[in-house]
């Protein structure tokens, strides 16, 4: 194993370990093994590439080029002169965002790393040697990620700002790595304590689902909390600005360099300063309980377990028409209930069905009055929870137990269609459905039930999407049947705008029957005479051709 430059760095600070009474050199072979094998792992970011020209090299290494061009999204923020909380806050905001993702998404298999106690903990090696490696191997990854991820701005802030504005950057960076750490350790610590190996797997996988969807409403947020008016940002405190750690880590620039003073911008630097050195504290103390508690990991949890069909047996009868069909709904069912993998590309778009509507419906708030909104036609936002469905029903095609395919292929059942319609029923009533609802309690709560045909309206047209965008994406697949890592994010752009122009076609047609008296009414007739002859159409109950 070659030497690597991470390792001659840290040997400066080899007095320092050794005041801990930290074997060094065994420390230092021991990170020397973990990053070797780290360059060897393929990162996510690099997931759906699987040429052999992607499997040489340092892929750790690699990632880092691509995490610097998403730094890029900090630069514009360097140029908006002296408004350093706003500008700050939404930096930090992105930043803890990537890394803290990146962390839980790429090195959850690191601080959550068994193989220590079976390998190590058999040879003469103290577990504060052992511990100390693992704080230091997460360090290094998380630094040069943050490197990577801040080159850029930090050029452009000693072109903007001067160095003076970079040096507190970089003090702050060390800051929020110091909590970002801790913070990611002590939910894992939390997670242990009270939950089994099994259900911390799946904990993880939602954790990952809801910092892709936090992004968007964290920005929502942070530009909340500011007013905007002629290009001038103006800052009013409230109490539960404290529990948004961006902001704490860009109050300092306001005290430093514009020399404000009040108290919400100290109670806020006072956080930055406290809240990660205490978190990485409590960390350290709490470490043996955690290393105790991730034997859990190692416990068999899927013993005997009883599948429960209560409620998928009831949508099968209600909504399959054979028992080929019922059989292949509870087949997809289990498929989108259980794999980790097919949730983490799939839920962050649900995530968004749920928020986008939101968005678009409370911005109209900064032109008209609530009453106003309430009045109008604003309910149709609610057609953006529709644009996801061609995302969803594109990743329905993959799997990571597509192997197993085969089994359709020999299903004596004439009417191969019939695999696609039971899972297309399952995703409407599984994953669409729940969200769909969730929306018309809050938008019958807004508008009234004056937009119950206009919801109805809604939900045919969600049914015909769903034909389309399965005509377009996934005609004569099987369902769960391609590997995960080729799926391509959000599929082929091509196809997913032509799909997403379908919503906007849909949404501009229950526009115009609105400017007609009973419209909507023969709008509803149409659409269900639409939607029942288009499933009969698409899925035929004599099929020719097999899929």
């Amino acid at each position: 194993m070659r030497d690597l430059p991470s390792l001659k760095v840290l040997d400066l600070f080899r007095p320092f370990f050794r005041i801990f009474g930290i074997n060094y050199d065994v420390m230092r072979r021991i990170l020397q093994v973990k990053l070797t094998m780290d360059g060897r792992r393929v990162p996510t970011i690099f997931s759906g590439d699987r040429s052999e020209k992607r499997k040489k090299g340092n892929q750790f290494l690699k990632s880092l080029g691509i995490y610097t061009l998403y730094g890029i999204t900090l630069v514009p923020f360097v140029f908006l002169g002296e408004n350093y909380l706003f500008q700050l806050s939404i930096m930090f905001g992105i930043t803890m965002f990537i890394l803290m993702t990146s962390l839980i998404s790429d090195f959850s298999t690191v601080l959550l790393d068994v193989r220590d106690k079976t390998i190590l903990n058999t040879k003469p090696v103290d577990s504060r040697t052992i511990n100390a490696a693992k704080i230091v191997h997460v360090t290094i990854y998380i630094t040069l990620l943050a490197g990577a991820f801040i080159i850029l701005p930090a050029i452009a802030m000693i072109i903007a700002q001067g160095f003076v504005f970079l040096l507190l950057f970089l003090i702050e960076m060390f800051l929020l790595i110091l909590f970002i750490m801790s913070l990611t350790a002590l939910i894992y610590i939390f997670i242990l304590r009270y939950f089994n190996g099994e259900k911390l797997k799946d904990i993880i996988n939602y954790i990952q689902i809801l910092l892709s969807v936090g992004i968007i409403v964290g920005y929502q947020i942070v530009i909340r909390v500011f007013d905007f008016v002629s290009f001038d940002f103006t800052y009013n405190f409230s109490l539960w600005h404290v529990f948004i750690p961006p902001m704490w880590f860009g109050a300092p620039f306001e005290v430093f360099l514009n020399q404000n003073y009040s108290r919400a911008i100290i109670i806020l630097s006072i956080l930055a300063l406290v809240t990660p050195i205490c978190s990485i504290i409590l960390y350290y103390r709490l470490m043996p309980t955690f290393e105790h508690n991730l034997e859990k990991l190692m416990e068999e949890t899927a013993k005997n377990k009883k599948r429960k069909w209560k409620l998928g047996d009831f949508m099968a009868r209600l909504l399959c028409s054979s028992e080929e069909e019922k059989a292949f709904y509870r087949f997809s069912d289990t498929m989108m209930s259980q794999e980790r993998d097919f949730k983490l590309r799939v839920y962050p778009a649900l995530g968004m069905a749920f928020i986008f509507p939101f968005i678009f419906l409370f911005n109209n708030l900064n032109t008209s009055s609530f009453s106003d909104i309430s009045r109008g036609y604003s309910y149709l936002t609610i057609y953006f929870s529709n644009i996801i469905i061609g995302i969803v029903v594109y990743m329905l095609k993959y799997s990571d137990k597509y192997k197993g395919a085969w089994i359709f292929q020999v299903t004596p059942n004439e009417n191969r269609s019939k695999f696609y319609s039971a899972t297309l029923k399952a995703f409407l009533v599984k994953l669409y459905l729940p969200i769909f609802l969730a929306l018309s309690v809050i938008y019958l709560a807004i508008f009234s039930v004056r937009i119950l045909p206009d919801l109805i309206a809604v939900l045919l047209t969600a049914i015909l999407h769903t034909l389309i965008s399965y005509k377009i994406m996934n005609n004569g697949i099987y369902p769960f049947s391609e590997p995960l890592e080729t799926a391509k994010q959000g599929g082929s752009s091509m196809k997913t705008f032509l799909i997403m122009f379908f919503v906007a076609i849909f949404a501009g047609a229950h526009f115009i029957v609105l400017l007609f008296p009973m419209g909507i009414y023969a709008y509803l007739i149409l659409l269900f005479v639409f939607t029942l002859v288009g499933w009969r159409i698409v899925f035929p109950k004599k099929e020719e051709a097999i899929l």
